[in-house]
This record gives C-alpha cells, sequence and structure tokens, in this order.
C-alpha cells in the first residue's frame, strides 16, 4: 500500500455514461493518479497508451464536444518525410457506453509513399476501489487472464473486463496486455483499428436507466455565453442518468463523477428541481427512488432514523483513509435532504407530476414531516451531530470539516443547526401544508403553524452584526450561539418565506458585494473572514450551484439587479471553463484573474453544475443588469 495524495482533475479529459467513465491526459493517454476506465465503484483499468514504432502520437488536438465522446488528434512525425508540414496523422476517437469503452483509430497520409509501421496499444489493469484511487493509495489488485481466439477477459475476484480488437495480436506481460498491429498506409488512404474494453460487475448498485430522455430548451436570443452552457449542460446531465436496477425506469441524476457518480439525496434532489423547466418526470422519478430508501428504523451506524431521506448510495461501505470516515453502504448522514425532498415533491406537483403520482408519496411526505418535528431540538431548530463518529462531521451541502466556522476561523461545535436547513424545513412545512389541502388530507394548519413558529424562533435567534453589516448566522452552535461569519448559506433562505422582505434586499446586497462576490459567482465565505481561503473547498471557493440558487431566490423576493450580476459571473466562469462547469472553483477575484482559475481537485461535470445553467436560462427573460468585471 502506497501513500499518495487526492488526485487533481482540472487538467483531464474525461469520457461518460454513468455508471461508467474513462479519464486520461489530453492525448488520450492514461497514465496520471487519476486516469483510468471506471465502472461503478471501481477502475478497471488504470494505465492506457499506444505508440508507433515505439514512438508515442505528438498531440496537436482535443475535442471533447459531447459527454460521451472523445476525439484525439496527434501527428506520427517518427515515420513521416522530412518536410516541414505534418503529412501523416491519428485521430483516436474514444466513446464510453455504459460498461463499455470504444476506440477507433484512424491513420491517414499525404505522403508520396505508402508507409509501414507497428501499433502498440498498452493496457494497465487495476481493480481498484474507488475509494483507494480518491485517497491516491491504493496498487492493482492481482488479475489472471484468458484468451479465447481474439478476445482477452482479464479477471480479478469477481469482476472483470473483456479486451477485443478488429485485428492485431494480443501480448500478455505480467503487469500490462500489449496489442501489436502491423499496418501499411497507402498515399492518400487511411486505416481503421478498433478495439474494446466491455466491464462486468456483479456488486453494482447502479445502471443506466430503461427509459430515453430527450432534453432540449430553447436558446434563441439569448447571451451566446448562456445558449452554448445550457447545450453543454443538458449533453452532460443525459449522460449522467442513473437508475437502481430494481425500478430501472426511475431515473435520478448522479451527482458528478469520478467520486460521486451515484445516487446522492440533496445533490440529486437539487438538480432535479432545478431541471423542472426541463422535465417534470426526472423530479418524479427522483422522489420515488429516495421514497423507496426513507428511513424506517434508528440506527446511529446508518445514521437512519424514520421519515429521513438518504443521503448516499453505494456498492460498499465508502472509507476515507486519513480523515477517519467510513460511511456505510447505504448511508443517511444529511440534515437536509429531507427538508428539500419535500421542497421538490410540492413544486413537481405545481410543474405538473400527474396528480395519481404525487398521491402515492402522500404517506411518505407525512413521515418526513414527521421527521422534521422529530429532529427539531429543545430550542425548536433543526439541527445535526455525527452520531458514531465514523461519519460526516458536518452534514449540509458544506459538508467538509472546516466549513461551520466564527468570523475569526475558529471552528463551530456541534450539534450544529444550520440556517439554510431552517428555511428549507419552513419552505417545506409551507408547502406540504398548500399539497395536504389540495388532496384532501388533514394536518395542513399544523404544518402552518409549525411554520410560523419557526421563523419567529429564527428571527429571534440568527441575526448577527459585525463590520460586515447585519445579517444571518451561518448556524447556531451547540450553546445555541449564533455563529458568526457571513458566508453564502445565507443566500439560500431568499424565497423560502422566512425572512422578511427588507431582510432579503439587505442579504441581497451583501452576497454581491466585493467581499462576497468574485465576478465569477458567489463565495462560499467572506474575504473578511479569518478563516477564508481561495481554494478552500466551501471556506472561500466558488459554486455554480450555490450561486445559481442564490440568484433564484433573489428573483423570487424581487432582488432582480442582484440576481443579474451573480448570472453575469457564472456565465464569465461557464465561458473560461468551456462551459462544463466543474463541481467548484477558485474565489480568485476577477479583477486578478481575467479567466477564473480551477479548483484542481473538482469534479467534473457535476449535475448540479450543470442543471445551474438551466436555472439560469430559467431567470434570464426577468434579469437586467451590469456585468461586474467589464
Amino acid at each position: 500500500m502506497s501513500t499518495g495524495r487526492q488526485p487533481l482533475l482540472h487538467d483531464a479529459v474525461i469520457a461518460l455514461h454513468a455508471p461508467t467513465q474513462a479519464w486520461s491526459r489530453s492525448d488520450g493517454a492514461m497514465t496520471s493518479a487519476i486516469d483510468g476506465l471506471f465502472h461503478g465503484d471501481r477502475r478497471f483499468l488504470r494505465g492506457l497508451w499506444i505508440d508507433v514504432n515505439g514512438e508515442r502520437p505528438e498531440e496537436i488536438a482535443v475535442d471533447e464536444s459531447t459527454a460521451r465522446t472523445a476525439v484525439f488528434g496527434a501527428i506520427l512525425r517518427g515515420i513521416d518525410d522530412a518536410a516541414p508540414d505534418p503529412h501523416i496523422d491519428l485521430a483516436r476517437t474514444r466513446t464510453v457506453a455504459e460498461g463499455q469503452m470504444r476506440e477507433t483509430i484512424v491513420i491517414r497520409s499525404a505522403l508520396a509513399t505508402a508507409a509501414e509501421a507497428t501499433l502498440q496499444l498498452v493496457v494497465e489493469p487495476d481493480f481498484e476501489p474507488l475509494q483507494e484511487v480518491k485517497a491516491g493509495i491504493g496498487e492493482p489488485r492481482p488479475w489472471r487472464t484468458t484468451v479465447v481466439g481474439d478476445r482477452v477477459t482479464v479477471t480479478s475476484g469477481d469482476a472483470s473486463f473483456e479486451l477485443a480488437a478488429d485485428r492485431g495480436q494480443w501480448r500478455i506481460e505480467p503487469d500490462r496486455l500489449c496489442l501489436e498491429w502491423r499496418f501499411r498506409v497507402e498515399p492518400g488512404t487511411q486505416v481503421v483499428l478498433t478495439w474494446s474494453a466491455t466491464m462486468h460487475d456483479p456488486s453494482l448498485v447502479v445502471c443506466s436507466p430503461s427509459m430515453p430522455s430527450d432534453w432540449e430548451l430553447p436558446t434563441d436570443g439569448v447571451d451566446p455565453r448562456l445558449a452554448l452552457w445550457v447545450r453543454t449542460a443538458l449533453d452532460d446531465l443525459h449522460a449522467l442518468r442513473l437508475a437502481l436496477p430494481d425500478h430501472p425506469k426511475d431515473a435520478f441524476l448522479a451527482a458528478g463523477p469520478p467520486w460521486f457518480f451515484t445516487l446522492f439525496g440533496r445533490d440529486s434532489i437539487w438538480a432535479a428541481r432545478m431541471m423542472l423547466p426541463v422535465d417534470v418526470s426526472i423530479a418524479a422519478s427522483t422522489l420515488r427512488v429516495l421514497a423507496r430508501l426513507q428511513g424506517t428504523r434508528d440506527d446511529a451506524v446508518t445514521e437512519e432514523q424514520p421519515g429521513k431521506i438518504a443521503h448516499e448510495l453505494r456498492a460498499s461501505a465508502f472509507e476515507m483513509p486519513g480523515e477517519g470516515i467510513s460511511l456505510p453502504s447505504l448511508y443517511y448522514g444529511t440534515v437536509d435532504a429531507t427538508a428539500l425532498w419535500v421542497c421538490l415533491l410540492r413544486e413537481a406537483w405545481r410543474a405538473g407530476m400527474p396528480r395519481e403520482e404525487v398521491a402515492e408519496l402522500i404517506p411518505n411526505l407525512r413521515a418526513a414531516l414527521d421527521w422534521l418535528a422529530a429532529s427539531a431540538g429543545a430550542d425548536g431548530f433543526i439541527s445535526y451531530f455525527d452520531r458514531n463518529g465514523n461519519g460526516l462531521s458536518n452534514q449540509g451541502w458544506k459538508d467538509s470539516g472546516d466549513s461551520i466556522q466564527w468570523r475569526d476561523g475558529r471552528l463551530a461545535a456541534g450539534p450544529i443547526a444550520l440556517s439554510e436547513v431552517q428555511g428549507y424545513a419552513h419552505e417545506a412545512a409551507t408547502g406540504a401544508a398548500e399539497l395536504l389541502d389540495a388532496f384532501g388530507e388533514k394536518g395542513a394548519e399544523r404544518w402552518r403553524s409549525w411554520a410560523a413558529d419557526l421563523r419567529a424562533r429564527f428571527n429571534e435567534r440568527f441575526w448577527v452584526t459585525t463590520d460586515e453589516g447585519t445579517y444571518p448566522a451561518i448556524a447556531l452552535d451547540r450553546d445555541g450561539r449564533a455563529v458568526d461569519a457571513l458566508a453564502s448559506n445565507i443566500g439560500h433562505l431568499l424565497g423560502t418565506g422566512i425572512l422578511d422582505a427588507d431582510a432579503e434586499s439587505r442579504i441581497a446586497r451583501l452576497l454581491t458585494g466585493p467581499a462576497m462576490y468574485s465576478g465569477y459567482g458567489v463565495r462560499t465565505l467572506s474575504t473578511e473572514s479569518g478563516g477564508y481561503w481561495q481554494l478552500g473547498y466551501h471556506v472561500g471557493a466558488v459554486w455554480a450551484h450555490d450561486s445559481a440558487i442564490i440568484a433564484h431566490g433573489m428573483t423570487r423576493t424581487g432582488n432582480h439587479k442582484e440576481a443579474a450580476i451573480i448570472v453575469d459571473g457564472l456565465l464569465n466562469a461557464a465561458e473560461g471553463f468551456r462551459y462544463r462547469m466543474p463541481e467548484l472553483h477558485s474565489g480568485h477575484d476577477c479583477s486578478e484573474w481575467s479567466q477564473p482559475v480551477p479548483y484542481p481537485a473538482a469534479c467534473r461535470p457535476q449535475a448540479w453544475s450543470a442543471a445551474a445553467a438551466v436555472t439560469c436560462l430559467g431567470l434570464v427573460g426577468t434579469l437586467v443588469g451590469p456585468s461586474a468585471c467589464v
């Protein structure tokens, strides 16, 4: 077992079709720490490259025009003539489908004479669990091969992959497999080699949905940046669709590759919520998937509780070496997914989810509401605490260990009651009351009263005043003290009904001020905070979904000017990332950097970052505002 570091992702190329993903360098080679062919929670190949007469092709271009396909262009100077212009090139097209990667290698020649050479394809098997790849500590698992004709099967334990090629000869070496292919390309012609790797893993708990999707949105007349972002985002979201094998028609959106390529309650809910203008059915199926996994018992190990919505589903326990975290395969350590599930049900119903489908989920709605009421502590606020000591210490969307800080940089002690969770709960309770009334169910007044009481308590306890102004605290700590850092969390309160209009306007102005707004979106933490760092995962970096949620809340509350500023910043960022928005990016200011600075370990594509494009498209008709960086 080696000691390593989490792989960086910002300069890698990815092709994906959930639950399969292929990461590589920009020349198509898989030679870096993150690189490889993954299926589910396992990396099947760690190494892959080609050479021609022992020399690597020289990269000249890469095209990631679709989520499932990457094309790598190169020249072959080792077998070219002496002229300054290249006369022989290679195009390598990689396509990923569920459980499979296929490549087509095309060699074209404009030489005056025929060229002969040997192309070698090198494959290094792996079978390493995803969690070890993430930690940078793993080693390839032992494997064995079976050769039948021109096909090679590589097996490790109960997992395997099959290599197939249209021509060539496979050679098995102790740590790799090599395909050698002798070719001759005549002047003005081309030769083609195709090969594939098909993976099998009986431990998979997710699969591609059996139902197709057809997502399009009109973008005529909008900012060209937004049109390109929406087009890229919808293609990525197609590729992120997953289902559970026992209900393959019910699709949901995987959080994102490489580490979160599975069901995540909060992420899947937010992505489905943002996608409501495109497709109500993805919300309906996400609601059903999570309802089937809704908690029914109390279990401190998994954090399951009756009525609670799950956080994460894996094939096996997910370990985070060095962090002291061990998450069971089905983990419920989320404080906000339950309220967000209720919010999504109400919004999906209003967006056209069939009445009979909503009615089937009313029992789950009641169970979720009961969990909200039961989870409110003695002070009446919903809080979290890692009950077994091996789970997530923070269980809101900012779930890193240092995410909840005082303004001077000290970490807040739990149990923690997050400000935005109280807003979600207020919106959930009022929305549930509307649903119960509409379906002739009892209990609506109870939840309206509960929400009103929560609103009153929140406005009495959560407000703080610092040098930066007066605003809601990020949280209450274990002693009930208001944690005074200015953070993006408070933007999620906008439109939930828990604040009055004046408070919402003050928050909108603060979040578009220089301490919070970078020109590429809203920072997660104010630059005036002691713990701020522009590359801090949740303490300074910018998350596209976070900014889009805030902009949407601003429009819901009539703060259109501020919403326009944030949308423009997201478009600046989208352009800088070639319209595939990563999970997060640096909080560096646009006055310092003319392009957004990557967060080097950010996942991409990410469901809620992609779905943020849909939210922004829905806002543009109502927004008028200047760019912050011109």
